[in-house]
């Protein structure tokens, strides 16, 4: 494999990998992003070429850094701060009383766990 084709590979990987954790299907964040489901499919398989405007849009979107989805450091994401973006992403959908339920039930877990 080349250089640029390691490259490419990398990209996708971590694109594939920023989507998945963040709980998004390629249809939901190709529509968040203002792509068609296509590109996000192609920019995460490696099969097309991803502008440095698509990465930024996509770090914003993942909530990850921009150098980490060009292959600067480590391979993962913190599973755990991935769950609490999706968390809270979810929680903003739900009605305030709800969101009180919600928030009764977590402090009810936390109280269990003295």
């Amino acid at each position: 494999m080349s250089d640029t084709a390691d490259i490419r590979a990398i990209i996708a990987s971590r694109i594939r990998k920023a989507r998945e954790m963040s709980g998004l299907s390629q249809g939901q964040a190709a529509k968040m992003l203002g792509l068609h489901r296509p590109s996000v499919t192609e920019a995460e398989a490696g099969n097309r070429k991803v502008s440095a405007e698509e990465i930024a849009k996509f770090a914003d979107l993942y909530k990850v850094d921009a150098s980490w989805l060009l292959g600067e450091g480590e391979d993962q994401i913190d599973p755990q701060d991935s769950k609490l973006q999706l968390a809270a992403r979810e929680m903003k959908k739900l009605k305030p009383e709800d969101l009180d339920t919600v928030l009764a039930v977590i402090a009810s877990i936390r109280g269990g766990r003295k």
